[in-house]
């Protein structure tokens, strides 16, 4: 059966062509990973998908009584309203129905012998249905999910507004995976989930009995849980069956193959066009001439492959510091209560360390408190001598500018073609430059802040969760940028795939509180 049909679809957004005449449909049970480079449009497919955007060209069929579920904006979330009653509200059905059934008991009481045989009856139909919709279950799913997503350690009757950003992410997918929508559309939901809590959705999404596309770049994750892949690249989709490591063989070897069939049809249309030229004005050979320049105009020209170039960073460093980077002594970190019991932490001149960590435990926390951002309860820091922080911070409000006038603004002493360099080396399109920062998609802003730090020379790298949102190329590039980084950095992630085989040591913040 197919739940959504989606026939040649296309969609612009000012002058940028987004994608154009994609088709598709999407099967019942079927587990798709969309993949594809930055700012290629798969937010905006599933924006379009919901109806949050409306196509330029093309329809969108969904089948009848479809249900749909997709991660929203924080709405709802209201003073006094604690998380197990949010995420309750995944049942309103059933407890709708099971309001019916108290209605109708209560009836029962002044009820006539003949009315009550019709009470009995319907109240008999609601409870078959609220015992065969695990009714007397819910509690238990709740805490189940909320438990597999880090949220009962938060409390489950805390108030909802007290919630962090990711917490609150958090709390969306949880309330969305209970109400197990007939088509899960969920874009990065690992973005703030660390690596037990990507473990459960893993298992969960496995297991998941209808049908998701999941936008994500993080290629472990999307290994074990889909099994066909939609690419979206140079505006347009294609469909691979197998996990995310058997679309890469198959779309090198497409690639191979549609670039060796666009070599040999250049070939043959210089070879016609060579004909022609040298023979179309030759009575003797006119006809001929004619003839091939027919079949030249029938020729259905392939597209020249391209490729997304690859970011290149490169972070310079200052003159090197004293050998104690930083000093923590008796530190306590936290706003009203403590996060952690005093820390005894030491820092030195090129170590590259990874500090993990479930979230919400207070890792960007105490990477302010370490930079002075965030002044401590008690204890105290020490910066060293000659010590030159860059600190990438997770989340960050970009002004509404064009990257250009966001990074020349910063570096005025550069021209501005050298800004313009600068920002293609970290794969961004002269198309980018020209939109302003809110309207690019995460991972181009993601980008442009890398961009940043590759004009300005420091020492100590302070990274928290710099692959949020980055495309696989990205990620790989910023790997390879951070090896190669003369200095010291201090990294927060939950990737232990991007790190764990450079870094000098890695820092357990979950063993501080234990």
């Amino acid at each position: 059966m197919s739940l959504i049909t989606v026939e040649r679809l296309s969609h612009t957004f000012g002058d940028k062509t987004v994608f154009q005449n994609i088709n598709f449909r999407l099967l019942n049970g079927e587990k798709v990973g969309l993949v594809g480079p930055n700012g290629a449009g798969k937010s905006t497919l599933i924006k379009l998908l919901t109806g949050e955007l409306l196509p330029d060209e093309g329809t969108i069929k969904w089948a009848s009584k479809v249900r749909f579920g997709h991660l929203q904006q924080h709405i709802g979330l209201k003073p006094g309203l604690t998380l197990r009653a949010f995420l309750k509200r995944a049942f309103q059905e059933h407890f709708q129905i099971e309001k019916q059934g108290i209605k109708i008991s209560e009836g029962m009481a002044t009820a006539n012998a003949e009315e009550l045989e019709v009470l009995l009856d319907k109240y008999g139909r609601i409870q078959e249905w609220l015992e065969q919709h695990d009714f007397y279950a819910i509690d238990a799913k709740v805490d189940h999910v909320a438990d597999g997503l880090g949220l009962m350690a938060l409390g489950m009757d805390s108030d909802v507004t007290h919630l962090s950003g990711g917490q609150r992410t958090k709390l969306l997918l949880a309330k969305l995976l209970l109400e197990q929508p007939d088509v899960l559309l969920l874009d990065e939901p690992t973005n703030y989930l660390d690596t037990a809590h990507i473990d459960w959705l893993t298992g969960y999404l496995k297991s998941y009995p209808h049908a998701f596309i999941l936008i994500s770049h993080d290629t472990a994750f999307m290994n074990e849980v889909v099994h066909l892949i939609y690419h979206l690249e140079h505006q347009r989709l294609t469909r691979y069956v197998g996990n995310y490591t058997a679309f890469l063989k198959q779309s090198e070897q497409r690639e191979r193959q549609w670039l060796e069939a666009f070599n040999r049809q250049q070939k043959e249309i210089e070879k016609l066009e060579t004909y022609i030229a040298k023979n179309k004005a030759r009575a003797a050979t006119a006809r001929q001439a004619k003839s091939r320049e027919k079949r030249l105009e029938k020729i259905e020209r392939l597209e020249k492959p391209t490729q997304v170039p690859k970011p290149r960073f490169y972070f310079p460093t200052r003159e090197a510091s004293v050998r104690l980077v930083c000093q923590a002594d008796g530190l306590t970190v936290g706003y009203e209560r403590p996060l952690f019991p005093k820390l005894d932490l030491k820092l030195e001149r090129g170590q590259k360390v990874a500090i993990v960590g479930h979230n919400g435990i207070g890792k960007t926390t105490l990477l302010k408190t370490l930079l002075g951002w965030q002044r401590p309860i008690a204890g105290q820091v020490t910066i060293g001598d000659r010590v030159s922080p860059a600190y990438f911070e997770q989340e960050h409000l970009l002004p509404n500018e064009t990257p250009l006038e966001f990074i020349w603004r910063a570096f005025p002493q550069y021209e501005q073609k050298s800004i313009r360099a600068a920002l293609a080396r970290c794969g961004l399109s002269e198309r980018h430059l020209r939109q302003p920062l809110p309207v690019l998609s995460g991972g181009e802003q993601t980008k442009v802040r890398l961009c940043y730090w590759t004009l300005a020379p420091s020492n100590w790298l302070i990274l928290d969760e710099p692959t949020n949102h980055l495309d696989v190329k990205a990620k790989a590039s910023l790997k390879e940028a951070l090896m190669a980084y003369k200095g010291t950095i201090l990294l927060v992630s939950h990737e232990c795939s991007f790190f764990e085989d450079w870094v000098t040591h890695v820092w357990d913040s979950e063993t501080w509180i234990n």
